[in-house]
């Protein structure tokens, strides 16, 4: 046996999964992180490190030459497959792992021979012909890439690894570009007059640890961000925000119970929390929280889950390295977050930095968990869903996201990375089409 047919077998025993999620997609999301756990299945954090990509959440077009991108970086073997709902996932991977270990793929030449332009996507436990590469990037020749982040940040970031892409540079240097499609540094002035190179790079729209489908295009001198412009999220998704169901049916008419709204608050910011913990390098936490808010969403009670939530706040509010690591990072105001109209956890945030608002999601996980067994009817216009005050018409994740680009001018690149994390507008809110979502 030869080695390409032992790294195949030793892949699909336990293949390296690469999670990618497209707005819409959370309920996905979740079951594919629980299932991986539960496989012990190992996550890459770059196509370059990925057997297997999971695609979790709806199809659409915008996405798909970013899709292409991160697939076209990972080493063959590999194979691609897409959860649709939460239902989807088991099979897929059970799909995925097994084409990944079938001596012969689609085109009769094995999985390690099959040509990139003529790939199958594993969809739902079926099969969807994928357009040629080729035409991918005929049809959107001129657009900006948006597959992830480009080298110089994985080079310069000090966190958690992304999934992998290119930014387009200035266009200083005759707009030539350096090998592997990265952007040549045209010069610029710094804030203390220096002349350094300035290189455009995109974050987004799909990073590990990243809200999906948010896409920031940041000029960087250095490894500091002069300047930060946010894309206009793509509306028209599913109506159906997961962590804001209860507020959703609650404003249609639907009698929604507070412990059940408790129970979605808690496991949201338990989500947030986890990303967080994630970015700032710190993942033996990150999984707690995703296991607490796995629980919560299992319907644990709280006398079981109020325990351990408690002892990772003290963990996690107590650490004086995330602390020094996060303090001072994207300062905002109580006043400029109610002028810009942020509500929500942001608001109540004091000192409004990165440790203010990961501590004021401790308190609001301790305290919605603590209300699991209350009675009564949510009322959505007093009690807030997880991102602030529920509005069909503007969803609080829309003020969060607008946010961005002012916290982000004069971060590095890693720091910038923490204050999205520590704000975490939600992509499913993003990209909801309104009138769906107003009427639940």
């Amino acid at each position: 046996m030869g080695l390409s047919a032992v790294l195949t077998r030793a892949a699909a025993r336990r293949p390296r999964v690469l999670l990618v999620t497209t707005p819409g997609g959370t309920a996905a999301r979740l079951a594919a992180e629980r299932e991986l756990r539960s496989r012990d299945w190992p996550s890459a954090s770059t196509p370059a490190g990925a057997d297997l990509m999971l695609v979790a959440g709806p199809d659409c077009a915008r996405w798909d030459p970013a899709l292409e991108r991160l697939w076209r970086d990972m080493p063959r073997p590999c194979v691609r497959v897409r959860a649709v709902t939460a239902d989807d996932v088991a099979s897929v991977l059970d799909a995925g792992r097994t084409r990944l270990g079938v001596p012969g793929g689609p085109d009769g030449e094995g999985v390690r021979a099959r040509r990139e332009e003529d790939t199958d996507d594993v969809e739902g436990g079926g099969h969807a012909r994928h357009r040629e590469a080729g035409r991918q990037d005929d049809a959107h020749e001129g657009e900006h890439d948006e597959s992830g982040v480009s080298d110089h940040e994985d080079s310069d970031a000090d966190h958690a690894g992304d999934h992998g892409g290119h930014g387009h540079g200035d266009h200083g240097h005759g707009g030539m570009e350096m090998p592997g499609g990265l952007p040549m540094a045209g010069p610029g002035e710094d804030r203390d007059g220096l002349t350094l190179d300035r290189l455009h790079v995109p974050l987004g729209p799909f990073l590990a640890d990243w809200p999906a489908g948010l896409t920031l295009r940041v000029v960087l001198q250095g490894d500091v961000v002069q300047r930060a412009d946010l894309d206009e999220p793509a509306a028209g998704g599913p109506g159906d925000p997961f962590w804001s169901r209860p507020w959703i049916r609650a404003a249609a008419g639907e009698p929604v119970g507070v412990g059940e709204a408790a129970r979605r608050r808690a496991a949201a910011h338990l989500d947030s929390l986890g990303r967080l913990l994630s970015v700032a390098g710190w993942p033996a936490e990150a999984v707690t929280a995703r296991r607490l808010r796995d629980d919560l969403l299992d319907g644990a009670p709280s006398s079981s889950v109020l325990p351990r939530v408690e002892r990772f706040a003290r963990r996690v509010g107590r650490s004086r390295t995330l602390y020094w690591l996060t303090r001072g990072l994207g300062l905002l105001s109580a006043a400029d977050a109610r002028a810009a109209g942020v509500t929500g956890p942001a608001v109540r945030a004091a000192g409004g930095d990165v440790p203010a608002r990961y501590r004021q999601w401790l308190t609001e996980v301790v305290d919605a968990v603590r209300q699991l067994e209350a009675t009564g009817l949510l009322d959505p216009d007093a009690r807030e869903s997880p991102r602030g005050r529920w509005d069909a018409e503007r969803p609080p994740s829309a003020a969060l996201a607008l946010l961005l680009p002012r916290l982000l001018v004069g971060a590095e690149l890693g720091a910038a990375r923490l204050v999205v994390a520590s704000l975490d507008p939600d992509p499913d809110e993003l990209a909801a089409d309104r009138p769906a979502v107003a009427r639940g």
